[in-house]
């Protein structure tokens, strides 16, 4: 049990080290969304890739592969691809238009609807104590996050939802993965391509700029490299060991995590609530993996 607990904690780590460097980059820097989700597909697509082929010997044994890209066609999909592409570019552009708070409960609501449901409908259960747990880490959030929530926009809020579904739906693609650094690269590499058709359409077709900020552009590599990129792989090798809701319930730290290191890496404040609701959310995550 201690490996999975392991991965899980550095994954979510790496989850809210990533929300700081999204929001560090759209807020106070001028890279555009698009650009800011090329760059850290890409720069993600680059290590991964790069990765694989040093490690090519241990991962290749993982399976009956001739070749290194044998081994990242086997595990990684179009459908892994596409919903990466879209969770990054629909919380990029929606976040521009809504609060962190009124973004993080749209997009944690929706991966909790899509993951909880999945696993329910897979004949996983709750019991008694995983569903208190649950409800306490999830008041524990909205506590956390309702006072900088406010009415987004229908368009924003309906894309912040489609970016949680779509993460849903990637992590649970995660839980068939019998390698997760060649499944990682490979639907990296997918998603790096349809952001080059992105490009087409944005800059060509709707003839948007693209604006390509220096520290923007860090932001993005750093995001890509290595809170996308490495976080997760290591999140779908933790995947296959716990359930879907579980997987779904420990989610809800990211934002706890991503609060305590705006504190210290950004120096914001930590009010008596947000120790409060950190407590609630961490709590009740601990009940539903202890039960």
């Amino acid at each position: 049990m201690l490996k999975p607990l392991l991965l899980v904690a550095i994954a979510m780590v790496a989850f809210a080290a990533n929300s700081l460097l999204c929001r560090m980059a759209l807020a106070h820097t001028s890279i555009d969304p698009a650009s800011f989700t090329a760059v850290r597909l890409s720069s993600g697509a680059c290590a991964l890739l790069f990765l694989s082929f040093v490690l090519k010997h241990r991962v290749l044994t993982t399976g009956p592969y001739k070749n290194l890209w044998q081994g990242l066609k086997n595990n990684a999909n179009l459908l892994g691809g596409l919903t990466l592409f879209l969770y990054a570019l629909c919380f990029s552009y929606a976040y521009v238009s809504m609060s962190t708070g009124t973004g993080a409960l749209l997009l944690f609501g929706a991966v909790q609807l899509t993951m909880i449901s999945f696993g329910l409908a897979s004949g996983e259960r709750f019991k008694f104590l995983q569903w208190l747990g649950f409800i306490l880490a999830f008041a524990g959030l909205v506590i956390l996050l309702l006072p900088s929530a406010s009415a987004p926009p229908l368009l924003a809020g309906v894309i912040m939802v489609a970016a949680g579904m779509s993460w849903g739906v990637y992590s649970l693609l995660g839980k068939k993965s019998s390698s997760a650094l060649l499944a990682t690269s490979g639907n990296f590499v997918y998603a790096t391509v349809l952001c080059f058709v992105l490009g087409v359409v944005v800059h060509f077709m709707i003839g948007f700029n693209l604006v390509l900020d220096t520290k923007g552009v860090l932001y993005a590599i750093a995001s890509g490299v290595v809170a996308s990129g490495c976080g997760y792989a290591i999140w779908y090798s933790a995947l296959p060991l716990i359930k879907s809701t579980t997987a779904a319930t420990v989610q809800l730290s990211v934002p706890v995590l991503a609060t305590l290191m705006g504190w210290a890496v950004l120096g914001e404040q930590l009010s008596l609530q947000i120790t409060i609701a950190s407590v609630m959310t961490l709590g009740g995550i601990y009940l539903v993996i202890k039960n």
